[in-house]
């Protein structure tokens, strides 16, 4: 069956009093629910210069947790993730909406990861990351729901300009902003010994990927390595919260689909 380590550190940053990252897990609590719900991983980091980030990124991750929780067993991950974003999305903007928040903004990015059998579903809004480390090389599975971004997809700008533009950090989307959000989603085919690290701009935007990779591969136990990666950040940088979960695939278990139902590939 699938079988996962994981370890999640955050800090508020050289700059900062206060931390608008925040982070969930759901963590099954029987083999069987473990094949019935699986795992479920989110990390939502508050919108700078707002009212009210760390509010608007705690909501989102209450709610995408508690949902994960009580979904019916089986449920499709991909529309599970996609629901529950639109949940965390209608839940920030009415708690923006509340008296006593009255004439205050809020909004939060997301990025989500839910695994099952051998598959992980990651779905995003914004511009927080998922990596995945596979055979040692890191990928960036999620793109980033920024101005600059948008620009370098369509040749406006060079990879080099967008690194450096005062502008790449102004979102394209985030929950809390509009009443309906466009959520990005990406699945992935696990294999032992991958891993997942998930994380807020304020971890990757001072590091390289290589490093990442580098920190992530130490053998340590998933908690150490987590606070190495959040610790490395904030002295390479530190101006901003940083916030990572990393996830380490022990055992999977291979599946596939039959009408609907999941069954045992023969042989494996």
């Amino acid at each position: 069956m699938l079988e996962i380590a994981f370890g999640q550190a955050s800090d508020p940053g050289k700059l900062r009093s206060n931390n608008e990252d925040a982070m969930g897990v759901f963590v099954p609590r029987s083999r069987q629910e473990a094949r019935s719900h699986g795992w479920m991983f989110v990390v939502a980091d508050g919108v700078g210069g707002l009212d009210l980030g760390d509010v608007a990124s705690a909501k989102a991750v209450a709610v995408m947790a508690d949902g994960f929780a009580q979904a019916p067993p089986g449920t499709s991950l991909v529309s599970l993730l996609q629901r529950l974003i639109q949940h965390a999305n209608a839940a920030v903007r009415d708690e923006g909406l509340q008296s006593e928040r009255r004439g205050k903004r809020m909004a939060t990015t997301v990025v989500a990861c839910a695994l099952r059998y051998d598959q992980a579903i990651i779905s995003h809004v914004g511009d927080s990351r998922c990596y995945h480390i596979h055979n040692g090389k890191v990928t960036a599975v999620t793109r980033d729901h920024t101005l600059v971004n948008e620009q370098r997809r369509l040749g406006l700008i060079t990879e080099a300009e967008a690194a450096s533009s005062e502008n790449r950090h102004v979102l394209t989307r985030s929950l809390g902003a509009e009443q309906f959000i466009t959520v990005e989603n990406k699945a992935l085919t696990l294999r032992e010994g991958d891993m997942l690290v998930l994380c807020s701009d304020g971890l990757y935007s001072g590091i390289y990927e290589e490093d990442i990779a580098r920190i992530a591969l130490q053998k340590k136990d998933l908690q150490t390595i987590a606070e190495d990666l959040v610790n490395y950040a904030v002295e390479v940088d530190g101006s901003d919260n940083a916030t990572a979960q990393v996830i380490s695939i022990r055992s999977v278990e291979p599946m596939a689909m039959y009408r609907g139902r999941p069954y045992r590939i023969p042989g494996i």
